[in-house]
């Protein structure tokens, strides 16, 4: 179901991008359950979610995002850099945090019309892209630490230059302290899981 939004933001400049603060028109949405399965994907004007204050992703971190990008070539056509590989891992993720399975090239279906409805919002840059962020989160709303029986899978789109600010190819500086750890054995540092991210901050303070 496709019921884009009709008031439009101004693009931004694609030289003064800061990754992750832009946000274009649309998202891509779709409800799941244990009893039904999951809903029709809708593409519907970006909104806030309103959730139940105590779903498994706000209190256990039941949730999982996929970064990926699509750029927009010399040649003015746009291309999603191996989307499928995305889709891989995020079904790996999901069966990791105990969320819903999905098929993955009807996903990515779902997320290459959206990115067609907001192909303006892709940078005529070669310096910049259209970050795509799928998530799918937990909406149970219970305490009990179990899989979920709720959860909502959706899509946003943002306009970024490079990630870091010296630049898409310059050099930077990397800090290693033996002292913290991502990833071990037997962990989740393999699947793309919030958890493993937020808890990522404190070293870089």
């Amino acid at each position: 179901v496709i019921n884009p939004s009709t008031t439009l933001k101004e693009k931004p400049d694609p030289n003064g991008l800061v990754f992750g603060t832009v946000f274009t028109d649309n998202m891509l949405f779709i409800e799941w359950s244990f009893t039904s399965g999951w809903d029709v994907p809708q593409i519907k004007p970006l909104e806030n979610l309103s959730v139940h204050p105590a779903i498994s992703a706000l209190h256990y971190a039941v949730e999982l995002f996929e970064g990926m990008k699509a750029y927009r070539g010399v040649d003015g056509k746009i291309r999603l850099f191996r989307p499928r590989l995305n889709m891989d891992r995020m079904l790996r993720s999901a069966a990791r945090a105990t969320l819903p399975g999905f098929d993955k090239e009807e996903l990515l279906q779902c997320i290459q019309k959206l990115v067609e409805v907001e192909k303006e919002w892709v940078p005529y840059s070669t310096s910049a892209s259209l970050y795509i962020r799928p998530t799918l989160i937990g909406t149970e709303p219970s305490l009990g630490v179990k899989k979920p029986s709720r959860a909502i899978l959706y899509v946003i789109l943002s306009p970024v230059g490079p990630y870091f600010s010296s630049g898409a190819f310059n050099p930077i500086s990397l800090w290693a302290d033996p002292k913290y750890v991502r990833a071990w054995k037997g962990g989740t540092g393999v699947c793309k899981l919030g958890g493993n991210y937020g808890s990522s901050i404190y070293a870089q303070r």
